[in-house]
């Protein structure tokens, strides 16, 4: 079952090269893996959800996947949730579907091996095949500068995958194994010096893909210049693969390197929320804040992160807080990015100075992109305010009073400022496209028709149970 979850997106991608109708087949396989992942994350114990198939006697390589833990399920989940939103959303060129549709599920399927593998070469290998079509789609079917996005992307993310692949390599020879289970079962002794060098190399590498500060320049114009399911895809999903590969590998195999980079980790991550925000609140355009608001929410990720290296093992809080916030964001900017492409198709421009009164004209428009807005903000009885809060307790959770604020709570007392910093922002952009006298771009604007709706209600959703019933994925983390 788990092997037909990675490579359906991949078979139908095959159908569609053959010369099936490209978007039903999209739509058709989403919806067959939304399912699968509904039924991984019901019954992740069960033995249909592993598979291992021996490829390389020396070293031993097996094509391998399994459901780890519960955040694996989570991170799948998260995938195929968004996937089937991103296939239904925008509209493919004329000519261009194949490229399209194929693009989103080769992206999809990437991130689903990725997160399913069991063996540390697929791990990285599934990463890499999203990379491919995600380069292709900024470049050839993107907007603005997409060129020059597409290039800087390329360079950028290239330079963290030989990093990344650096710090795997040395991880595997100094465990003798690249099978990811075996490693975190053995959890062989590392000798210090050797996990400050591995644990450097896979922030640096890793951090790179999350954008993590100052490494992040790459994002906001890729972002920008990406189509609408592309954005939704990196920026929601993909994205997610170096926090993922922190949490899975460096954390509990490197606790020592880890402990080392903790004081540059925290001065970096307030770079992203406190750096970044600014920056974004500074943004004219709706798809730039979009992409920089995404820059930005990483660094509460990495605070939950640098709170389990402080104390290595002793944070019972921080691993859930991660992995709640990683799936919110995913949900949430994937939203806001599929409303901001209907945006610009109704009204022809992202640029605050030729938007506002739209909320009129398309009221249900208003109404979802308000819910995204809202929950970027961290509103409560949305996902990312039960992740943002998770986040700022397990900063504090092992805080002694008598000893005074520790270097991580004293970041998280910075980083509480990036809600204000992110209320700014997105209450500003809301209101100058949504609010106020209607513009010529906006008087005659269409609303969503019921098919525009349905991506944007599945991922309303998610942010409401998730928002309102926590344990739904809290309990997979058990």
């Amino acid at each position: 079952m788990l092997a037909l979850l990675v490579f359906l997106p991949i078979l139908a991608f095959l159908a569609i090269l053959c010369g099936a109708p490209a978007r039903l087949t999209a739509i058709a396989a989403s919806v067959v893996n939304l399912a699968l992942g509904i039924a991984a994350a019901l019954t992740p114990k069960a033995a249909c959800w592993a598979l291992s198939l021996p490829v390389l006697a020396t070293p031993k390589l097996n094509l391998a996947f399994g459901l780890i833990d519960g955040m694996s399920v989570i991170l799948i989940l998260l995938s195929v949730i968004v996937t089937l939103a991103a296939v239904l959303s925008g509209k493919a060129p004329e000519g261009r579907e194949k490229l399209w549709y194929g693009s989103c599920l080769l992206i999809s399927a990437g991130a689903i091996g990725a997160f399913a593998a069991t063996d540390l070469f697929f791990f990285y290998a599934f990463h890499e095949l999203a990379l491919i079509p995600t380069f292709l789609m900024i470049g050839i079917l993107g907007r603005g500068d997409r060129r020059d996005a597409a290039w800087k992307i390329t360079i950028y993310l290239g330079f963290g995958s030989i990093v990344l692949l650096a710090g795997l390599v040395w991880l595997a020879s100094v465990t003798g194994t690249f099978d990811l289970v075996q490693m975190l079962a053995n959890k062989a002794a590392i000798a210090p010096a050797a996990q400050k060098g591995i644990a450097g190399l896979l922030l640096v590498g890793f951090g790179t893909l999350v954008s993590l500060f100052p490494l992040h320049s790459w994002a906001a114009p890729a972002y920008a210049s990406a189509p609408a399911p592309v954005a939704m895809l990196h920026s929601g999903v993909l994205k997610k693969f170096g926090l993922y590969g922190l949490l899975r590998l460096a954390i509990p195999l490197l606790p020592e390197g880890m402990h080392a980079w903790l004081t540059p980790l925290l001065v970096l991550l307030l770079g992203n929320i406190l750096w970044v925000g600014l920056v974004t609140v500074n943004q004219k355009r709706l798809d730039t804040l979009l992409g920089n608001s995404s820059v930005m929410h990483m660094g509460y990720i990495f605070l939950a992160i640098a709170a389990l290296a402080a104390v290595p093992g002793g944070n019972t809080i921080a691993l859930p807080a991660a992995v709640i916030l990683m799936f919110a964001h995913g949900i949430s900017i994937a939203l806001q990015f599929s409303l901001a492409d209907r945006i610009e198709k109704t009204t022809g421009s992202l640029d605050f100075a030729d938007l506002g009164g739209l909320a009129k004209a398309a009221p249900a428009l208003a109404f979802l992109f308000g819910i995204g807005g809202m929950a970027s903000i961290g509103l409560p009885g949305l996902a990312n305010f039960s992740g943002e809060v998770l986040v700022f307790l397990s900063a504090f959770r092992n805080y002694d009073p008598a000893a005074g604020l520790g270097p991580v709570q004293i970041a998280c007392v910075f980083a509480v400022w990036g809600v204000v910093i992110s209320a700014v922002y997105m209450l500003r952009a809301y209101r100058n496209i949504f609010q106020g006298p209607a513009v010529p771009a906006t008087e005659s604007a269409a609303d969503l028709t019921f098919k525009d709706r349905l991506p944007a209600l599945l991922l309303v959703v998610a942010l409401f149970a998730v928002g309102l019933y926590p344990n739904l994925l809290l309990s997979l983390l058990k």
